[in-house]
C-alpha cells in the first residue's frame, strides 16, 4: 500500500508543476508586455528641480489649474497644479513626434486642454490623449512637495 501512495502522490505532482509554470510563463508574458503609456523615443535627460510654490515668481501656482512652464527636461516642463498638493510636471515634447522642431506641447488659448499645435494633439490636464494623432501620453515626471518647496525629479 505504502508503493501505491507514492506512485499516486507523483502522479498528482507533475499536473500541479505543469500548471505552475504555465501560469508562471503567462505572469511573466502580461507583466513583460505592460503598455506603459510613455513614449519610448523621448529622450531621457536629467531632470532635479526645486522650486517654491509659494513665491512671487509662479503667482499661476497659487490655484487649482494653475499652469508655468519651466526650463529643464527634454523640451521645456508644463508644470499644473492639481490641487493644494499635488503638482503635475510633464515633457513638453510631444510623444507624437518628439524630435521634430516645432513639436512642443502648451496649455490651449481655452486652458480647457494641452495642445501642440504642430501635429495637433491634445491632451488632458492629467496627460492623457484626448486627440491623435498622438497616442501615447505625455511623459510625466515625478513630483514631492515638502513644505513649499516642490522637487521635480526623473
Amino acid at each position: 500500500m505504502q508503493a501505491t501512495t507514492a506512485a499516486s502522490q507523483v502522479k498528482d505532482f507533475i499536473p500541479m508543476s505543469k500548471l505552475w509554470i504555465a501560469l508562471s510563463l503567462l505572469f511573466l508574458v502580461f507583466t513583460g508586455c505592460k503598455d506603459t503609456g510613455i513614449n519610448p523615443y523621448i529622450p531621457d535627460v536629467p531632470v532635479n528641480i526645486q522650486i517654491n510654490v509659494s513665491s512671487l515668481q509662479y503667482p499661476e501656482l497659487r490655484q487649482d489649474g494653475g499652469y508655468v512652464y519651466l526650463e529643464g527636461g527634454y523640451k521645456g516642463i508644463l508644470l499644473v497644479r492639481q490641487n493644494a498638493n499635488l503638482y503635475t510636471a510633464f515633457e513638453r515634447a510631444c510623444p507624437y513626434d518628439p524630435t521634430a522642431p516645432c513639436s512642443q506641447v502648451e496649455v490651449d488659448q481655452s486652458n480647457l486642454f494641452i495642445v501642440d499645435t504642430c501635429c495637433g494633439s491634445q491632451f488632458n490636464f492629467q496627460g492623457n490623449v484626448m486627440a491623435g494623432p498622438a497616442t501615447y501620453g505625455l511623459k510625466q515626471y515625478q513630483t514631492t512637495m515638502s513644505g513649499s518647496i516642490l522637487y521635480i525629479l526623473n
